[in-house]
């Protein structure tokens, strides 16, 4: 059997990480080894390293990239709440598209990408009068709802059965609901015909939203 074909257009640091990111899209974070990135580039590892130190490295690299796009400059005009709302749901899509960011980012927290986030949700709350000596709380709860509930709905979708009817699904866990007892879950009981049909990115926002009233009421 010959060697795999190498190549001709150059290497690029670019070029790796948009492969990283098909690996762990469709294989997950268990199949991204440089092996398998180098039989991906049809190149060597020795080639990949010169360009990303190691693993650890890459994933980072692969999910700022990702962030970056995500939280990257919007509409000039936009409110305040509108740049927050478009940077939440920008990262709710990204991370609903890539499960493995979430986890990626709970373990390096303090990683480029993270920082990106802060730095995202972060600069509306001048244009919100915000005191500065409330910045941080203010926006590291922000983010932690933001990546808290995206990163829980991406896992919701990841563990469900390939072949599962959302719908149908969701039509069980109300009748379950439902049937609890009176007298110990009412309210349970009472918000179970909500749960069919819902809308993840509608729930998403309305949780947004509940905090920025609260930052604007404060």
């Amino acid at each position: 059997m010959g060697r795999p074909s190498r190549r001709a257009d150059a290497l690029s640091r670019e070029r790796i990480i948009a492969a990283a990111i098909t690996i762990l899209d469709t294989e997950g974070e268990r199949a991204l080894t440089f092996r398998t990135l180098a039989a991906t580039l049809a190149t060597g590892p020795g080639a990949i390293y010169w360009h990303v130190a190691n693993k650890k490295e890459l994933l980072a690299a692969a999910t700022d990239a990702l962030v970056a796009e995500a939280t990257g400059a919007g509409p000039t005009r936009a409110t305040p709440h509108e740049r927050i709302r478009r940077v939440a749901l920008g990262l709710f899509d990204t991370i609903d598209a890539h499960p493995w960011i979430g986890s990626q980012l709970s373990q390096e927290p303090w990683q480029l990408a993270s920082m990106r986030i802060v730095e995202a949700l972060g600069r509306p709350l001048d244009d919100l009068e915000v005191p500065a000596e409330r910045h941080f709380h203010v926006v590291t709860a922000l983010a932690s709802y933001v990546l808290g509930a995206a990163a829980q709905n991406a896992a919701n979708a990841r563990h469900a059965p390939r072949d599962t009817d959302r719908d149908t699904a969701l039509s069980a866990i109300a009748r379950q609901w439902a049937e609890l007892d009176e007298a110990e879950f009412p309210f349970v009981r009472r918000i179970a015909a909500q749960l069919p049909g819902h809308d993840d990115r509608e729930q998403f926002l309305a949780g947004i939203d509940l905090v920025l009233g609260g930052i604007t009421r404060e």
